[in-house]
């Protein structure tokens, strides 16, 4: 039996059988971190294709105009559409994330696809019909158009939060897969992942950024169907795969807790989820600008379905991957004995073990990750330059801008928003798993702007100060939330409850991961750390579980805003415009008997000149007073 005794500590902790073979954790892991050249040829030469197809875009075949560069002359394919949003959405993050999800807490958030269904029903018919119709551009523009100038800037900050929060996510996760199968550190390569952004930023537009992401989908999904194919293999079939998982209950029906605080329930997988979706997909300009760049409502419908069906198969395989990493590692867990570092290093480490020996594929698959965040991370940036551009400098300045001025801005903006990103990654790293980091910061942001879409599109009684209001008090209530919840887990103070692992079947000598957990059981070998959770009262709002986080943005933001309308004078639906209002809302306001009613109480009704035979080719007007016609 293998002991592991911590200096000043009598206890100690047994880890389990050994085979001692004279090998350390640090040999094994750097002989799987065996990128050879054609590795790194592979890996340079798709991200050498992705700049192409950017610099064919952006120079042979460039835009003609804004509408082109912006929108794809809005006559977009629906196959190479639907890739790209599916590309936005399984970005790195995912593909690292969803494994580790499953590997440490079981299958349990695959239900989340039911979530999916609902949102694409809801989007269908409910906020798609109103983007389409106003023909818009920046999806900033509706609320302009329906509140005000003012929530027009609030949207925008909104926008820049969020970006700033998932910018550092995005590029921390390719730095990671970099890292464990090649050793270079996280902090050597995320800046030069941001240098590289701000080169191509400019590059091609919309349909640039939707074939690269054909490109990297195709890419990516082929290496992970074959890494979880050969991975199969090396576990001795699906049924082994299966039955590994099963036996250490991470293959698990759906949880019908109906406590809030349960990190996953079939309640907050298909409620929580389909509102993250929905935001994700409904009002958020990366994937509304996709929909908007094709021909025709039916055309995006179209795209929509081909989306949400790749999405599930993606997600499905996704986790399928961690359930082979499980099978693969299921005598000697990785993360035990630090051959990955982190727990978004699993994927990786899975690839170097299934594929490692045959030269140029894990350079393909890291490829795929990195080339994906290259892409997040310069639509980001280039977002970024053009909100602090059109919404917070130039009405500012006294007098237009010049061309000089212009760029200028928009290259100090890209160069700072990278800068802080890289800073923020050291943050990143302490705050647990990507994929559950990035839906519960997401929400601090997405759960207002999703609150006043809604407001808008389906409440017309709603006011701009009813609107204003609300998101701001959203912003602040999830900010408090969510940034409290991510320190009670980075310091400690919020564990949840994993699936066993066990290192009775390792080949190694090792010593066992650093963690407080140790010390806070007593080193009580019968435990499992991390089977406890805090119950602190300072910690119990912080414990509920990070699906409900944009609901409950969502929520804050619209009872705010109904109360202020309410006391501030609320709008009477008829005065709002129809195109503004998703349809079947539109069929519940009954129309005025005359078009508009100012406030001196008179009452101009306006006549079409065809049912005036007086005036043919006008329109003709009578004055009509409260007491009768004049």
């Amino acid at each position: 039996m293998a002991e592991i005794v911590l200096e000043g500590m009598q206890s100690s902790v047994d880890v389990g059988e050994k085979t001692v073979l004279g090998l350390g954790v640090a040999e094994i892991g750097a002989a799987m971190q065996r990128f050879d050249w054609q590795d790194y040829g592979s890996f340079v030469a798709m991200l050498f294709l992705c700049v192409l197809v950017g610099f064919y875009f952006g120079f042979i075949k460039k835009s003609e105009n804004a509408q082109e560069y912006l929108m794809g002359g809005r006559n977009m394919q629906i196959f190479p559409v639907s890739m790209s949003l599916l590309a936005s959405y399984i970005s790195g993050i995912s593909m690292l994330g969803i494994p580790t999800e499953i590997y440490v807490y079981g299958i349990q958030y695959l239900y989340i696809v039911g979530g999916l269904f609902i949102m694409a029903f809801v989007f269908r018919y409910i906020y798609l019909p109103v983007f389409h119709d106003l023909n818009l551009t920046s999806t900033y523009e509706y609320h302009e158009r329906r509140f005000n100038k003012k929530v027009r800037f609030f949207g925008s900050v909104l926008f820049s939060f969020g970006m700033i929060t998932w910018l550092p996510l995005v590029i921390y996760v390719p730095a990671l897969a970099f890292n464990q199968v090649t050793g270079v550190n996280v902090h050597y390569t995320t800046p030069a992942v941001c240098i590289i952004c701000i080169f191509y930023t400019s590059m091609g537009g919309l349909k640039a950024v939707v074939w690269t992401d054909v490109i990297q989908t195709i890419i990516m999904f082929g290496a992970l169907i074959l890494v979880v194919v050969k991975g199969t293999f090396d576990a001795g079939g699906f049924g082994n795969v299966w039955q590994r998982n099963w036996d250490s209950d991470r293959i698990e029906g759906p949880n019908f807790d109906l406590d809030p605080s349960s990190r996953h329930t079939v309640w907050s997988l298909s409620i929580g989820g389909f509102v993250y979706f929905l935001q994700n997909g409904a009002v958020n300009q990366n994937m509304v600008q996709r929909f908007l760049s094709l021909s025709s409502i039916k055309s995006a419908t179209r795209s929509l379905w081909l989306y949400v069906s790749l999405l599930v198969v993606t997600m499905s395989v996704c986790c399928y991957a961690g359930m082979v990493i499980y099978a693969i590692y299921h005598k000697c867990d990785p993360l035990t004995t630090m051959l990955a570092k982190e727990k978004d290093q699993l994927l990786p480490l899975l690839v170097m073990e299934t594929i490692g020996d045959y030269p140029g594929l894990p350079g393909i698959f890291v490829a795929g990750i990195f080339s994906a965040a290259l892409s997040s991370l310069s639509t980001g940036l280039n977002s970024m330059a053009a909100v602090v551009l059109e919404d917070f400098v130039k009405p500012l300045s006294s007098e237009p801008l010049t061309d000089k001025q212009t760029y200028l801005v928009m290259k100090i903006t890209v160069i700072v928003v990278g800068v802080v990103c890289v800073g923020l990654v050291v943050i990143v790293e302490k705050l647990g798993t990507v994929l559950q980091v990035t839906m519960s910061l997401n929400a601090i942001a997405s759960g207002p702007s999703l609150g006043i879409f809604t407001m808008g599109i389906l409440l017309p009684w709603v006011n701009a100060w009813g609107a204003l209001s609300g998101g701001i008090s959203g912003l602040v209530f999830m900010s408090w939330l969510g940034f409290g919840a991510q320190a009670a887990i980075a310091s400690g103070n919020l564990r949840f409850p994993e699936k066993t692992v066990t290192t009775e079947g390792c080949h190694y000598h090792f010593v066992p991961k650093p963690s407080s957990s140790f010390l806070d059981i007593h080193f009580d070998p019968t435990l499992n750390a991390t089977d406890i959770t805090h119950t602190d009262e300072r910690f119990m709002l912080y414990r509920l579980s990070y699906l409900w986080y944009t609901l409950i943005g969502t929520l804050v933001t619209i009872m705010v805003g109904l109360a202020v309308s309410y006391f501030t004078t609320p709008n009477n639906p008829q005065d709002v415009d129809p195109q503004l209002l998703t349809p079947f809302v539109r069929k519940l306001i009954k129309p005025r008997k005359f078009p508009n009613e100012p406030t001196d109480r008179i009452i101009f009704a306006y006549k079409n000149a065809e049912e005036d035979n007086d005036m043919p080719n006008a329109i003709s007007m009578r004055k009509i007073k409260e007491d009768g016609p004049v």
